[in-house]
């Protein structure tokens, strides 16, 4: 019996609740939903973001704990690439304000 229905990717990821891929492994992590039609227009905005998605619903039954039973990836995911600052961006500013009071020390 079908319970659920989920999103699977060409690498065996699933498309996780918070809104990334995730290989299985955490079945509560992975995004369900009752309906099959939801689950069909998540695939679809999803590839019309992302052209070499190549995607498909599976049908899962739950636990008795309310997880999919789905079979994790072997895959790995990939590595989310860090933000690309511009130089000098994230940084603290070091550099004395031009209107603060400069304090005087001698020693």
């Amino acid at each position: 019996m079908t319970d659920v229905f989920v999103v699977r990717n060409q690498l065996g990821h699933y498309w996780g609740k918070a809104k990334i891929w995730v290989d299985g492994s955490n079945p509560r992590t992975v995004m369900r939903t009752r309906y099959e039609d939801e689950a069909i227009n998540s695939l679809f905005e999803l590839s019309s973001k992302d052209i070499e998605l190549r995607g498909e619903v599976i049908a899962a039954t739950l636990t008795e704990r309310s997880e999919p039973i789905i079979e994790p990836s072997e895959n790995p995911l990939p590595e989310e690439p860090a933000e690309e600052l511009e130089p000098g961006e994230g940084e603290p500013d070091l550099t004395p304000a031009a209107d603060a009071p400069r304090s005087s020390t001698t020693a």
